[in-house]
Protein backbone atom coordinates (compact mmCIF):
# COMPACT_ATOMS: atom_id res chain seq x y z
CA UNK A 1 0.00 0.00 0.00
CA UNK A 2 0.94 3.47 -0.83
CA UNK A 3 0.51 5.99 2.23
CA UNK A 4 0.13 9.50 0.88
CA UNK A 5 3.15 12.05 2.73
CA UNK A 6 1.33 15.11 2.31
CA UNK A 7 -2.14 16.98 1.61
CA UNK A 8 0.16 18.86 -0.84
CA UNK A 9 0.51 15.79 -2.96
CA UNK A 10 -3.05 14.38 -2.40
CA UNK A 11 -4.48 17.29 -3.76
CA UNK A 12 -2.31 17.40 -6.89
CA UNK A 13 -3.43 13.83 -7.67
CA UNK A 14 -7.54 15.35 -7.40
CA UNK A 15 -6.24 18.32 -9.53
CA UNK A 16 -4.31 15.79 -12.34
CA UNK A 17 -7.57 13.26 -13.00
CA UNK A 18 -6.52 10.91 -10.11
CA UNK A 19 -8.21 9.18 -7.62
CA UNK A 20 -7.41 9.35 -3.61
CA UNK A 21 -9.30 7.71 -0.69
CA UNK A 22 -9.50 10.02 2.05
CA UNK A 23 -11.17 9.91 5.74
CA UNK A 24 -14.45 11.34 6.48
CA UNK A 25 -16.16 11.47 9.94
CA UNK A 26 -18.57 8.62 8.51
CA UNK A 27 -16.68 6.33 6.49
CA UNK A 28 -13.53 6.22 4.35
CA UNK A 29 -14.06 8.05 1.00
CA UNK A 30 -12.85 7.10 -2.87
CA UNK A 31 -12.69 10.53 -4.12
CA UNK A 32 -12.16 12.16 -7.34
CA UNK A 33 -12.30 15.83 -9.34
CA UNK A 34 -16.26 15.95 -8.96
CA UNK A 35 -15.52 18.30 -12.24
CA UNK A 36 -13.81 15.64 -14.36
CA UNK A 37 -15.91 12.90 -15.66
CA UNK A 38 -12.82 10.81 -16.62
CA UNK A 39 -11.66 10.89 -13.03
CA UNK A 40 -15.02 9.92 -12.08
CA UNK A 41 -15.42 6.93 -14.26
CA UNK A 42 -12.30 5.53 -12.43
CA UNK A 43 -13.90 5.93 -9.45
CA UNK A 44 -16.96 3.34 -10.80
CA UNK A 45 -14.11 1.39 -12.49
CA UNK A 46 -12.43 0.38 -9.93
CA UNK A 47 -15.31 0.00 -7.28
CA UNK A 48 -17.21 -2.18 -9.85
CA UNK A 49 -19.80 0.22 -8.95
CA UNK A 50 -23.04 0.67 -11.38
CA UNK A 51 -23.02 3.50 -13.83
CA UNK A 52 -26.79 3.84 -12.51
CA UNK A 53 -25.80 4.74 -8.51
CA UNK A 54 -25.20 8.71 -8.17
CA UNK A 55 -22.03 9.91 -6.23
CA UNK A 56 -22.08 11.88 -3.42
CA UNK A 57 -20.20 15.40 -3.52
CA UNK A 58 -18.24 17.06 -1.15
CA UNK A 59 -17.32 20.53 -0.50
CA UNK A 60 -15.36 22.40 2.24
CA UNK A 61 -18.45 25.13 2.89
CA UNK A 62 -21.66 26.23 2.20
CA UNK A 63 -20.56 28.63 -0.04
CA UNK A 64 -18.76 26.23 -1.99
CA UNK A 65 -22.44 23.66 -2.42
CA UNK A 66 -24.03 26.75 -3.71
CA UNK A 67 -21.78 27.16 -6.75
CA UNK A 68 -22.88 23.68 -7.94
CA UNK A 69 -26.50 23.37 -7.48
CA UNK A 70 -29.49 25.72 -9.05
CA UNK A 71 -31.99 26.13 -6.15
CA UNK A 72 -30.87 26.92 -2.21
CA UNK A 73 -34.27 27.19 -0.72
CA UNK A 74 -34.69 28.25 2.98
CA UNK A 75 -34.58 24.72 4.38
CA UNK A 76 -31.35 23.94 2.67
CA UNK A 77 -29.41 26.97 4.20
CA UNK A 78 -31.18 26.26 8.01
CA UNK A 79 -30.21 22.11 7.29
CA UNK A 80 -26.99 23.45 6.24
CA UNK A 81 -25.95 25.82 9.28
CA UNK A 82 -27.08 23.73 11.49
CA UNK A 83 -25.48 20.02 10.62
CA UNK A 84 -22.69 20.54 8.44
CA UNK A 85 -19.71 19.74 8.53
CA UNK A 86 -21.19 16.69 9.52
CA UNK A 87 -22.94 13.42 8.37
CA UNK A 88 -26.18 15.19 6.48
CA UNK A 89 -26.26 15.12 2.47
CA UNK A 90 -28.42 17.22 0.69
CA UNK A 91 -29.76 16.60 -2.71
CA UNK A 92 -30.42 19.70 -4.73
CA UNK A 93 -31.47 20.43 -7.95
CA UNK A 94 -27.68 20.78 -9.78
CA UNK A 95 -25.51 23.02 -11.79
CA UNK A 96 -24.29 22.05 -15.56
CA UNK A 97 -20.81 22.15 -13.96
CA UNK A 98 -21.38 19.13 -12.39
CA UNK A 99 -20.57 16.16 -14.73
CA UNK A 100 -23.56 13.47 -15.27
CA UNK A 101 -21.62 10.76 -14.73
CA UNK A 102 -21.65 11.89 -11.16
CA UNK A 103 -25.35 12.12 -10.56
CA UNK A 104 -26.10 9.26 -12.83
CA UNK A 105 -27.92 11.29 -15.13
CA UNK A 106 -30.17 12.80 -12.66
CA UNK A 107 -31.06 16.54 -12.14
CA UNK A 108 -30.10 16.44 -8.92
CA UNK A 109 -26.75 16.09 -6.88
CA UNK A 110 -26.13 15.07 -3.61
CA UNK A 111 -24.01 17.25 -1.50
CA UNK A 112 -21.85 17.71 1.71
CA UNK A 113 -19.52 19.20 4.00
CA UNK A 114 -17.99 16.77 6.17
CA UNK A 115 -16.57 16.81 9.74
CA UNK A 116 -12.69 15.62 9.26
CA UNK A 117 -10.02 18.12 9.09
CA UNK A 118 -8.14 15.95 7.06
CA UNK A 119 -11.47 15.59 4.51
CA UNK A 120 -11.71 19.68 4.47
CA UNK A 121 -8.35 20.51 3.75
CA UNK A 122 -7.81 18.00 0.52
CA UNK A 123 -10.71 20.00 -0.59
CA UNK A 124 -9.62 23.45 -0.08
CA UNK A 125 -5.93 22.63 -1.48
CA UNK A 126 -7.76 20.52 -4.31
CA UNK A 127 -9.78 23.85 -5.04
CA UNK A 128 -12.17 21.65 -6.74
CA UNK A 129 -15.31 19.86 -5.33
CA UNK A 130 -14.53 15.57 -4.61
CA UNK A 131 -17.05 13.42 -6.57
CA UNK A 132 -16.85 10.25 -3.46
CA UNK A 133 -18.63 6.86 -2.65
CA UNK A 134 -17.42 4.86 0.17
CA UNK A 135 -13.71 3.49 -0.47
CA UNK A 136 -14.83 -0.37 -1.38
CA UNK A 137 -15.27 -2.75 -3.65
CA UNK A 138 -19.40 -2.30 -4.80
CA UNK A 139 -21.61 -4.06 -1.99
CA UNK A 140 -18.78 -5.21 -0.13
CA UNK A 141 -18.57 -3.16 4.02
CA UNK A 142 -17.68 0.19 4.25
CA UNK A 143 -14.44 0.99 5.49
CA UNK A 144 -13.74 2.88 8.18
CA UNK A 145 -9.54 2.83 8.52
CA UNK A 146 -6.92 2.75 6.31
CA UNK A 147 -6.32 -0.58 6.70
CA UNK A 148 -9.88 -1.25 5.50
CA UNK A 149 -9.09 0.46 1.87
CA UNK A 150 -5.58 -1.41 1.49
CA UNK A 151 -7.86 -4.70 1.85
CA UNK A 152 -10.09 -3.17 -0.75
CA UNK A 153 -7.61 -2.11 -3.65
CA UNK A 154 -4.20 -3.24 -2.10
CA UNK A 155 -2.21 -0.44 -3.84
CA UNK A 156 -4.38 0.69 -6.58
CA UNK A 157 -5.09 4.15 -4.83
CA UNK A 158 -3.26 6.27 -2.73
CA UNK A 159 -4.13 6.47 1.20
CA UNK A 160 -4.72 9.72 3.51
CA UNK A 161 -4.71 8.08 6.71
CA UNK A 162 -6.71 9.59 9.02
CA UNK A 163 -7.25 7.16 11.90
CA UNK A 164 -10.17 4.97 12.43
CA UNK A 165 -13.72 7.20 11.34
CA UNK A 166 -15.74 8.36 13.91
CA UNK A 167 -19.64 8.24 13.43
CA UNK A 168 -18.70 4.78 11.33
CA UNK A 169 -21.61 4.81 9.21
CA UNK A 170 -22.50 6.97 6.00
CA UNK A 171 -24.32 9.91 5.84
CA UNK A 172 -28.37 10.71 6.52
CA UNK A 173 -29.03 11.59 2.78
CA UNK A 174 -32.03 13.97 2.15
CA UNK A 175 -33.88 15.71 -0.65
CA UNK A 176 -34.95 19.09 -1.07
CA UNK A 177 -36.57 18.48 -4.30
CA UNK A 178 -39.97 20.31 -4.87
CA UNK A 179 -39.66 22.20 -2.11
CA UNK A 180 -40.11 18.59 -0.09
CA UNK A 181 -38.39 17.34 2.48
CA UNK A 182 -37.73 13.84 1.69
CA UNK A 183 -35.46 11.03 3.73
CA UNK A 184 -33.70 8.96 1.10
CA UNK A 185 -30.93 7.01 3.18
CA UNK A 186 -30.84 7.13 6.82
CA UNK A 187 -28.09 7.95 9.07
CA UNK A 188 -26.95 9.35 12.56
CA UNK A 189 -28.63 12.19 12.07
CA UNK A 190 -32.67 10.97 12.36
CA UNK A 191 -35.32 12.26 10.39
CA UNK A 192 -36.27 13.88 13.62
CA UNK A 193 -34.22 16.03 14.37
CA UNK A 194 -34.23 17.18 10.68
CA UNK A 195 -37.85 18.07 10.34
CA UNK A 196 -41.28 15.51 9.53
CA UNK A 197 -41.22 14.57 6.39
CA UNK A 198 -43.22 14.03 3.81
CA UNK A 199 -44.12 10.93 1.92
CA UNK A 200 -42.09 9.48 -1.41
CA UNK A 201 -44.30 10.01 -4.68
CA UNK A 202 -42.22 7.50 -6.49
CA UNK A 203 -38.39 6.17 -6.53
CA UNK A 204 -35.67 8.58 -5.94
CA UNK A 205 -31.92 7.03 -6.31
CA UNK A 206 -29.64 7.45 -3.94
CA UNK A 207 -26.06 6.55 -2.46
CA UNK A 208 -26.49 2.97 -0.64
CA UNK A 209 -29.79 2.00 -1.82
CA UNK A 210 -29.23 -1.44 -3.32
CA UNK A 211 -31.39 -4.21 -1.74
CA UNK A 212 -28.06 -5.60 -0.79
CA UNK A 213 -25.07 -2.97 0.57
CA UNK A 214 -22.84 -2.75 2.83
CA UNK A 215 -21.88 -6.51 3.40
CA UNK A 216 -19.52 -8.80 4.46
CA UNK A 217 -18.68 -12.25 2.30
CA UNK A 218 -19.85 -14.07 5.14
CA UNK A 219 -23.14 -15.07 5.19
CA UNK A 220 -25.01 -12.90 7.65
CA UNK A 221 -27.87 -13.23 9.98
CA UNK A 222 -29.86 -11.03 11.54
CA UNK A 223 -31.95 -12.76 14.40
CA UNK A 224 -33.82 -11.58 17.47
CA UNK A 225 -31.87 -13.72 20.15
CA UNK A 226 -29.70 -16.68 20.73
CA UNK A 227 -32.63 -19.00 20.18
CA UNK A 228 -32.64 -18.41 16.40
CA UNK A 229 -28.78 -18.56 16.05
CA UNK A 230 -28.80 -22.43 13.52
CA UNK A 231 -25.78 -24.01 16.04
CA UNK A 232 -23.29 -23.31 17.89
CA UNK A 233 -20.42 -23.10 14.89
CA UNK A 234 -20.23 -19.18 14.35
CA UNK A 235 -19.82 -16.07 15.32
CA UNK A 236 -22.77 -14.16 16.99
CA UNK A 237 -23.03 -10.16 17.44
CA UNK A 238 -25.13 -8.92 20.42
CA UNK A 239 -25.86 -5.98 22.71
CA UNK A 240 -28.75 -7.60 24.91
CA UNK A 241 -28.68 -11.55 25.17
CA UNK A 242 -25.48 -13.45 24.63
CA UNK A 243 -25.53 -16.67 23.03
CA UNK A 244 -24.24 -19.92 22.49
CA UNK A 245 -21.57 -19.47 19.86
CA UNK A 246 -17.94 -20.35 18.96
CA UNK A 247 -17.52 -16.44 18.71
CA UNK A 248 -19.38 -13.78 20.86
CA UNK A 249 -18.55 -10.18 20.44
CA UNK A 250 -20.89 -7.65 22.73
CA UNK A 251 -21.28 -4.47 20.76
CA UNK A 252 -22.05 -0.66 22.69
CA UNK A 253 -25.50 -0.57 23.98
CA UNK A 254 -25.70 3.33 22.57
CA UNK A 255 -26.48 3.70 18.56
CA UNK A 256 -23.87 6.30 18.38
CA UNK A 257 -21.03 3.60 19.77
CA UNK A 258 -22.62 0.90 17.75
CA UNK A 259 -22.47 2.46 14.91
CA UNK A 260 -19.04 3.74 15.42
CA UNK A 261 -17.77 0.04 15.98
CA UNK A 262 -20.30 -1.80 13.60
CA UNK A 263 -18.48 -2.08 10.38
CA UNK A 264 -15.00 -2.87 12.03
CA UNK A 265 -16.60 -5.81 13.91
CA UNK A 266 -17.79 -7.33 10.66
CA UNK A 267 -15.34 -6.92 8.86
CA UNK A 268 -12.95 -8.66 11.44
CA UNK A 269 -15.26 -11.52 11.67
CA UNK A 270 -15.03 -11.84 8.03
CA UNK A 271 -11.36 -12.38 7.81
CA UNK A 272 -12.00 -15.21 10.43
CA UNK A 273 -13.88 -17.12 7.97
CA UNK A 274 -16.87 -18.52 9.99
CA UNK A 275 -19.63 -20.31 8.95
CA UNK A 276 -22.34 -17.46 9.28
CA UNK A 277 -22.22 -14.35 11.00
CA UNK A 278 -25.46 -13.86 13.52
CA UNK A 279 -26.35 -10.26 14.71
CA UNK A 280 -28.89 -9.32 17.66
CA UNK A 281 -31.43 -6.86 16.01
CA UNK A 282 -31.29 -3.88 18.07
CA UNK A 283 -33.95 -2.18 19.03
CA UNK A 284 -36.66 -1.00 16.56
CA UNK A 285 -36.39 2.91 17.66
CA UNK A 286 -35.83 5.64 15.48
CA UNK A 287 -32.01 6.71 16.92
CA UNK A 288 -31.75 2.77 15.88
CA UNK A 289 -32.94 3.27 12.07
CA UNK A 290 -29.59 4.01 10.23
CA UNK A 291 -28.01 0.67 11.97
CA UNK A 292 -31.10 -1.47 10.99
CA UNK A 293 -31.13 0.07 7.40
CA UNK A 294 -27.19 -1.29 7.36
CA UNK A 295 -27.63 -5.23 8.94
CA UNK A 296 -31.16 -5.28 6.75
CA UNK A 297 -29.20 -4.47 3.78
CA UNK A 298 -25.98 -6.99 4.75
CA UNK A 299 -27.75 -9.89 5.91
CA UNK A 300 -28.03 -13.01 3.54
Amino acid sequence: MRMLTSLARAAELIRSGGLVAFPTETVYGLGANALDAAAVAKIFALKGRPSTSPLIVHVASIDMARRYVTEWRREAGELARRYWPGPLTLVLPKSSKIPDIVTAGLPTVGIRVPAHPIALQLIEQSGVPIAAPSANRFTHLSPTTAGHVREEFGDAVEILDGGPTQVGIESTVVSLVGGKLTLLRPGMISLGEIEKATSPEGPHPAPGMHERHYSPRTRLLLVDGPKQLPDRNGAYVWCNEAGLSSRSIRMPSDPTGYAARLYSVLRQLDDEHWPWIAVESPPDKPEWVAILDRLRRARS
